[in-house]
Parts: structure tokens; sequence; C-alpha cells
């Protein structure tokens, strides 16, 4: 995996590109560790003022500066975009790769599991956990159903892998050595699998966030902690726009923007350095 990693950033840009991107709203998601204003507090400020020397991205008619909040609010909806990653990536390599490598009745039922939670809309089931658990609702609980959700197109894709993997010379010569089939998968088989999490890890997190800033401007989330989609809301609920204050709503989006941008081209160039047509072609083995 290393290896990968150190091949795209010497040979592909977008892959660079990206994780500056990435890297540079990571550090300034960083600063809030040392933010002189709890993200809670309210009136530490002048509400309303525009950004200035004094204030670089303005203050909030909550009397929030935008700056330290959203150093808050980013690191905030980095850290949901990454836990909603992390726990639907072990369910997706956990049932690709093991209904990949047993195939017949085992991968039938699991692929079947796994086709019922596709076909799932997630939206209104997301909106509809919000109004039961609506008293109890955090950014955790919110965190873990949709990771209880968005693993099922990925493991099927690590399962093409897999399925693939389990009838190569090398895994037959493993079986006859004796090993277990759980040494097999995770020993011999994960290496071959980890530039596909990789990849589908950086997609899941721009799915992640994007589905969270859209629950939270609506206001189906826990707007008590601060995200990229909680300083959106309560900029609508002050009707920030119509009263001017247009730096509310503008670094907030323009941050989320920078950080899509950044996972999308970590995402494709990955994409393309683990797709075989795409290696045959930087060799000169294809045309066009």
């Amino acid at each position: 995996m290393f290896t990968v990693l150190r091949d795209l950033l010497r040979y592909r840009t977008e892959f660079r590109f990206g994780a500056i991107l990435t890297g540079l709203i990571a550090a300034f998601a960083a600063l809030s560790l040392v933010s002189p204003y709890p993200p809670q507090d309210q009136f530490v400020v002048p509400p309303d003022l525009p950004p200035s020397w004094s204030y670089w991205f303005g203050t909030t008619s909550r009397g929030q500066d935008v700056f330290w909040q959203l150093t808050f609010a980013i690191r905030n909806t980095m850290l949901f975009g990454l836990s909603v990653a992390v726990l639907s990536r072990l369910v997706s390599v956990a049932i690709g790769m093991w209904s990949g490598y047993k195939g017949g009745i085992v991968d039938r039922l699991l692929m079947s599991v796994n086709d019922t939670f596709i076909v799932i809309p997630l939206f209104p089931l997301l909106v509809l956990f919000y109004f039961v658990l609506r008293d109890r609702m955090s950014w955790p609980l919110l965190a873990l159903a949709m990771a209880s959700l968005g693993w099922a197109y990925d493991a099927r894709l690590i399962r093409a892998v897999a399925l693939s993997l389990s009838s190569r010379e090398f895994t037959q010569q493993c079986v006859f050595s004796g090993m277990r089939t759980r040494e097999i998968v995770f020993q011999e088989h994960l290496p071959y699998v980890l530039p596909i999490v990789f990849y589908t890890t950086m997609n899941n997190m721009n799915w992640s966030i994007g589905l969270e800033v859209t629950l939270s401007v609506l206001g189906f989330t826990d707007i008590d902690t601060p995200t990229v989609g909680v300083m959106i809301y309560w900029a609508n609920q002050h009707t920030a726009l119509v009263a001017g204050v247009w730096w509310w709503v503008f670094f907030p989006v323009l941050f989320v923007m920078i950080l899509f941008i950044g996972l999308f081209l970590l995402a494709i160039s990955t994409n393309e350095y683990i797709d075989p047509r795409s290696r045959l072609a930087r060799m000169g083995g294809v045309s066009g």
C-alpha cells in the first residue's frame, strides 16, 4: 500500500493536487485546537461584522467569529466523513472478501443481503431515523447509521477482486499448505484489495460529508455540534443572505467544496492507477 501511495505521489499530478487540497483543509481544521473561543459560545465578538483584518472571515449574527467557528465545523465534518468511511469499510471488506473467496451458497446469500442494501433509499430512511430518535440524535449515532447503510456498493467491488484472487494459483498453494481461510483472506488477499479500499474510502467520505451537510442544512441532525452543514443551517435561520451577511454562508461552502475536490482527485487518480486498462495505456500497451 505504501508503495502504491509513493507511486501515486510521484507519477499522478491529480493525486498530488488532491493531497495538497485535502492537507490544507486538514491543517485549517487543526487550528481548532488553539481557538480562543469555545465552539458553543455565542456573542463573544460583535455580530454581523464583514471580513476584515480583525475578523478574517467576518462574524455571525450569533456573535461568533466565522474563522474560528469554521475550524471546528470543518474538523467535525472531516471526522464525521472519516468515521463513516472507516466503519463502512470494515463491513464492506469483511463481506466482500468473504463472499468472493467462499463462493457458492455463501456468496449468493451475502450478495442477496448486499443487493438489498444497495436498493434501499438512503435519504428518506435517514430522515425517518432522525424523527424516530430526535431527542437522542447525536453525531456518533448518525455516523453509525450512515455507515450501516453505506457499505453495500463497495462490498460488491471488493467481492469481484476477491473472486478473481480465489482462482489464482497462489491461493491454491495456500490451501494445499494448510493455511486457514482467515489467514488466506487477510494475509494473502487483503494487500491486493487495499488500493480499492483507499479509493472507495475517498468516495465514501465525499458521499457521507455531502449527505451530512444536506441533513444538517435541513435541521435533521444534532444542530448543537458545529459542522459545515450546521453553520449553514444557523445562517439560514438568521436569514443571513437576505440580511447581507454573505460571508456566513460563503466561507463554509467554499471550504467544503475544496474538500470535495481534494477527495475527488484522490479517488479518481487512485482508480486510474489500479485500473489495468489505464496502466496499459500509460505503458503504451493500448492506443486511444
